[in-house]
């Protein structure tokens, strides 16, 4: 696949970007109240190509294959990894990309060079703190003000995060009520 493959830019497009196994799918079914709409694994690099889907004729949804480690070869982890990259750049109707950051974890240096790509292509992303079910509440408090500190100067940063769990369904309506954000009939 590439870029001419692509569906054309003619609606409004959201985007879930993230190291591999952050839980991109399986926050993409949740979101959606479907289970299998996005294939999740337990196998790290498992998307492979961008996923459109198309959320009632009002905006896309894109998701993005994870960086960092995967089970793949390097030769088809390069091709998605060059593909992500001229998508990022190339779409003026990308309105945000949200980029999923275990909470267990925080960010990550690998999670860090791809925010600088994203603040040098002038790209706006949101963080999303996904298995925030998986820590204390004083420990998750710890690390989102850690992560807004980590963002504050960044330009293409969204200055607000969104703590998520697929699991526990937790911050779907907040994640819903910021995308509706980018739907022309909420937005105009």
């Amino acid at each position: 696949m590439d870029l001419a493959g692509l569906p054309p830019g003619d609606s409004p497009e959201i985007a879930f970007w993230g190291r591999s196994n952050v839980g991109k799918s399986s926050l993409i079914n949740a979101l959606t109240n479907r289970r299998q709409l996005a294939r999740s694994s337990g196998e790290p690099g498992r998307t492979r190509e961008l996923n459109f889907f198309d959320l009632g004729g009002a905006i896309r949804m894109v998701d993005l294959p994870g960086y960092g480690f995967a089970k793949a070869p390097k030769k088809t982890a390069q091709v998605w990894t060059k593909l992500t990259e001229a998508f990022l750049r190339g779409r003026p109707n990308l309105k945000r990309v949200y980029l999923l950051i275990d909470a267990r974890h925080g960010l990550k240096p690998t999670d860090e060079t791809m925010m600088d790509g994203l603040d040098e292509a002038a790209v706006s992303y949101q963080i999303i703190l996904t298995k925030a079910d998986k820590l204390k509440p004083g420990e998750l408090a710890k690390i989102e003000e850690a992560t807004l500190k980590q963002i504050a100067k960044r330009p293409a940063a969204y200055p607000e995060i969104i703590q998520t769990s697929s699991t526990k369904k937790s911050g779907l309506d907040d994640l819903r009520d910021a995308i509706a954000a980018f739907m022309p009939e909420f937005s105009g």
